[in-house]
């Protein structure tokens, strides 16, 4: 048992002497390799390229990934960055729009006299009376009564139909009929006496109002400027309503009918001006009847 125990070691210590012999050997400053060092370093190389294989496969795939991400990440950054500017846009043409219609209210309200301007905002739009309807924020205590006209820059939209304390609706010209009709006169260029008629109803296939004018010889032509002529005492006279797009005789041949395009928009309007007529005083009817 001893004897065995001995050999063993000897064995050891013979195979550790020729190893340090082959690293001393291996480490010399030589021009060649052996057969053996030769073959085993080719062998180490080409498990190490096998092996180099997956790992750089498997590398590449992490770092794949963790690209992906990267990009997945900075994709949701410039979708919301994007969001934002759209936004951004958005509120920066809504307030453009919000201004030009600020703008020509109070150009109107500076252009137009004989009336106390009434500025409001629209508060509603009614979809039961496809569209003809809609709620201002101005009421009595702001002096609204029923039958004022209504206007925006661009022209009257409409009258006041009802007033409550703080709120009014408002009814706008495309729901207009014969028992809401408007005297208007027609500004002809080339002629002494406006002709004069009445807007009587709105025709919904050619988005135009109806105005039947009061003499059937009455000469109009395309695109004379239709406005208030302020008879009846209802609304002030020289309030934009619209142009003629065309004229036609009636069904019965007994007047002409002139299809009106109307020169504010009915159905886009944030802001408007109701007109509350300013009635003479005594003394200044008294100094126009001296005049």
């Amino acid at each position: 048992m001893l004897f065995f125990r001995k050999k063993r070691l000897f064995i050891i210590l013979i195979g550790f002497i020729l190893l340090v012999g082959l690293i001393g050997f291996s480490l010399r400053d030589r021009d060649e390799l052996t057969t053996a060092e030769q073959f085993l370093k080719d062998t180490v190389g080409w498990i190490q390229g096998i092996a180099h294989v997956p790992v750089e496969f498997t590398t590449t795939i992490f770092s794949n990934i963790d690209e992906i991400k990267n990009v997945y990440k900075e994709n949701q950054v410039l979708k919301e960055r994007l969001g934002k500017y759209k936004l951004l846009v958005h509120e920066n043409q809504e307030l453009k729009i919000d201004n030009e219609e600020l703008q020509s209210i109070l150009d109107k309200t500076e252009s137009i006299k004989d009336f106390v301007p009434i500025q409001a905002s629209v508060v509603s739009r009614s979809h039961e009376q496809w569209f003809k309807l809609i709620t201002i924020n101005k009421g009595k205590q702001d002096g609204v009564e029923a039958n004022m006209a209504v206007i925006t820059g661009e022209g009257m939209i409409g009258k006041v139909q009802t007033a409550s304390q703080f709120t009014s609706t408002v009814l706008l010209l495309n729901g207009f009929d014969r028992s809401n009709r408007i005297s208007v006169s027609i500004d002809v260029a080339d002629q002494d006496k406006d002709p004069s008629g009445f807007i009587v109803g709105y025709d919904e296939e050619s988005d135009s109002l109806l105005l039947e004018l009061t003499e059937y010889d009455s000469k109009v032509n395309k695109d004379d400027l239709v406005v208030s002529s302020g008879l009846g005492g209802l609304f002030i006279s020289g309030l934009e309503i619209g142009k003629i797009k065309e004229v036609n005789p009636d069904q019965y041949g007994l007047t002409q009918v002139a299809y009106v395009e109307p020169s504010a928009d009915l159905y886009a309007m944030n802001h408007v001006i109701v007109v509350d007529r300013v009635m003479p005083t005594p003394d200044e009817e008294k100094l126009e009847e001296e005049e």
